[in-house]
This record gives structure tokens, sequence and C-alpha cells, in this order.
């Protein structure tokens, strides 16, 4: 008897083991020519360029081309090191340039508003491109911005006002925002559909760094689709364009994470990515794979390591939304703090989210639910608002509410990652 019983708990092990198992996507053949830790060409191209345009100023005595030179390639140094101090030097270079520049004031005010963006300064990124919109030249330019802006402020009235004045069903600007607005209406169908036509666009215009922000972006729709084998292509696509592409990396590494269960393989490509790309957002990456892993030590040590790193550079609001989460936990009121300066910043139905979880973690459950069915209820289609809103309506009891997104959250789990979709069988 003991004998049947040990084989039937054997034979449920292995059942509950292989429904984790997916089909194996990635090869490391495919990569790896592209983890080597010692080549960063798009940092050394920078870096190169900055030497170059440096010595420069020197030599000129108005200095406008190059203030706004570096303030441009300070810009690339950012993304291609994650040095954040790199974000500000640009800042300041490009405040120069705006500031000797006689003609063409517009320029300068769109790309001070685009530095902005990068830091989250959303409110006086809108500020500058209203005073560029306000000047004759290059309103359609600036009408993209606006559209952008006014997408990550919450204002979608405008955005779509805006929108409709950039409207060419052939532009690829126009698309790719066309695919966003989907997105966020939660027609992610569509969304695909105008980013497919812009990957076409891009192809067709032979502009490298079109095709790679095409590849990328479409890639992450791929999979919020589930349509992991075409993600994992499309990333891989954009690596043969920029081999030391850092971001792309790092949705490889979630593919052998949340797709394929394989920690081992997501942390070696971390640790490749982690040589030259410093951000904080790996460690957090890294403490939610040893959480899958039942490692709580290892757990803790990496988001200590993010804290540690957040705290080190001043990232001023870039980390809010990883902060409210971590600190929810540990120092609720923190968290609520937080939350309450982040919908000031920018009051989008993501944000109020983040309001309701901290509301909820402070013990406010009634707060929370107003926060819910005012803000995010039938305003955002993402999975992490969906989530949020199922625990605090389970928190109130209403538990009629929970069950269709529970059903919801099924169709995110590659999104949303094992740890969650632990989670989210509890609700």
């Amino acid at each position: 008897m003991k004998n049947i019983l040990m084989i039937l708990v054997l034979i449920a092990v292995s059942a509950c083991n292989s429904s984790e198992k997916k089909e194996k996507i990635t090869s490391e053949t495919d990569y790896n020519r592209y983890l080597a830790t010692n080549e960063a060409p798009s940092r050394d191209a920078a870096l190169t360029d900055i030497e170059f345009w440096g010595k420069r100023i020197k030599e000129d005595s108005t200095q406008l081309v190059e203030f706004s030179k570096l303030g441009g390639l300070h810009t690339a140094l950012f993304s291609a090191t994650g040095d954040v101090s790199e974000l500000y030097k640009s800042e300041t270079f490009i405040k120069k340039a705006k500031h000797l520049a006689a003609i063409d004031k517009d320029n300068y005010l769109r790309s001070l508003a685009h530095n902005y963006i990068s830091q989250h300064r959303f409110k006086e990124a809108k500020v500058l491109l209203d005073s560029a919109y306000a000047l004759k030249d290059n309103k359609r330019v600036t009408e993209l911005m606006l559209f952008d802006v006014n997408m990550e402020l919450g204002n979608y009235d405008l955005a779509d006002e805006f929108l409709g004045k950039i409207k060419n069903n052939s532009d690829y600007n126009y698309l790719i925002r066309l695919s966003k607005w989907s997105d966020h209406k939660g027609d992610l169908d569509s969304a695909i559909r105008y980013m497919e036509q812009a990957m076409k666009v891009a192809e067709s215009s032979g502009s490298k760094s079109l095709r790679l922000w095409t590849y990328s972006n479409i890639a992450d729709y791929y999979g919020h689709a589930g349509r992991i084998q075409d993600a994992y292509s499309y990333y891989l696509k954009t690596l043969e364009l920029q081999p030391d592409n850092a971001y792309v990396k790092k949705g490889i590494a979630w593919i052998t994470y949340a797709s394929e269960k394989n920690t081992q393989e997501a942390n070696r490509i971390l640790d490749s990515i982690m040589v030259q790309h410093k951000v904080p957002d790996y460690y957090l990456l890294k403490a939610e794979m040893a959480e899958y892993n039942g490692d709580a030590s290892e757990a803790q040590k990496q988001t200590n390591n993010f804290l540690q790193a957040v705290q080190n550079a001043n990232y001023g609001e870039m980390y809010n939304a990883y902060l409210i989460e971590i600190y929810a936990d540990s120092d609720p009121q923190k968290a609520l703090q937080m939350a309450e300066r982040e919908v000031e910043n920018r009051a989008t139905p993501e944000t109020y989210q983040l309001l309701a979880y901290a509301q909820l973690k402070s013990g406010d459950k009634e707060a929370a639910l107003q926060t819910i069915e005012t803000h995010v209820e039938g305003k955002t289609f993402e999975p992490k608002a969906a989530y949020c809103s199922a625990l605090v309506y389970k928190a109130n009891g209403l538990n009629d509410k929970v069950i269709p997104l529970k059903a919801e959250l099924q169709d995110a789990a590659f999104e949303l990652g094992p740890v969650m979709m632990r989670n989210v069988k509890d609700l």
C-alpha cells in the first residue's frame, strides 16, 4: 500500500513539474556571441565622439554646435551604459545650447523635453513642448512629442487630439503612436498590426535606428500577446543590428526565466549585461528569480542591492514605481507618501493603481477600493493594474469582481512572470 501511495505521489509531482515546463524557445548558440563582456561598441563610439566635440569647445567662441552635439552624445552614452549622470550632463549641454540659440529654439526645447521625459519630469517636459508649439516652426514634430508626454501624464483626451492632428497612415511616427494608443485602449491585436505596418516603413527606409526601435518594441508586443517565439526572433534581429543592446538581452533573459523557467541561464545573461550596463533594474529581476527558487536570503540580498544602487545615484523620480512596491511591504507609510507624490507627478491609472496598493498595505482597504473604482477600473488594461484591483476587491469582500480578473490574468502569465502568477492563484 505504501509503495502504491509513493508511486501516486511521484506521478503527481512529475505532473506538476511538467505542467511548469514550456517548449524551449531560446538557444545559447543564438545569442552567446552577443554576451561578450569586453565589447561595448555603442559606448565606445559615444565616448570617442564626446572626446572629439569636447576638444572643439575650446576653439569656437559660440560653442552652439558643440553644446548641441554633446547633449545628444551624453544621452547616447546614458543609453549605452545606464549611467544616469550622463543624462544630467546631457541636460546641462542642451540648456547651454538653448540659451545660445538665436534661431530654431523649438529644436532645443524639444531636446530638453526629451531629456526630462527620460528623467520622468513629465510636467516640466510638457511646459517646454507647449512653448515650442507656440513657435511657428516644426509644429508637427512638436505635436508628436505632445502626444507622447500627454500619454505619460494621463491627459488622454489631449493625447487623442494630437493623434488626430498627426494622422497619416503611411507615416512611421504616426503609426507607432497609433500602436501605442491602441495598446492603451486594450486592443493589442491592433497595436501589433500598426507596429507591423511601421516596421515595413522602417525596413523600406533603410534606417538602422528606426529598425532597432521597431524590432525591440514589436518583440515586446509579441511577448504580451503570448507569441514568445516571435518575440525571441525579433530580439535576435535587434541584436544583429546592435550587439550590445542591453534592453533586448534582458528581454531574452526574461524569456528564459518566465517561459522556460531556466533561472540559471537568465542569471548568466544578466551577469553579462551588468558588466557594461549598470542600472538597478537587473537586481530586481535577480531578486524575483531567487524568490521563485525559494531562496529568500538571496532575494533579500538582491533587493537590497537595488535599493543601494538607487540610493547611490541620483535617479530622481525614475524608480518610484519599483520603490513603492518594495516599501509597501517593509514601510507602508513611506510607500503611501511616495505613491501620493507619483500621482501628483502624473495621474494615470497605473500610478493610481500604485496608490491603491499602498493604501491597501497601509490598512486602509476602503480608500484603496475608492481609488480603484474611481481611477483604475475600466481605464487601463495593464495586467499589474488588474492584479492590484483583484487584491483590493478581495480585501473588501467583492469576490464577484475577483473571479473575472483572475481568469483575465491567466492570459498574461508570461508578462507577469512565475512569482506573480503564484500570487494570482491565491486570489
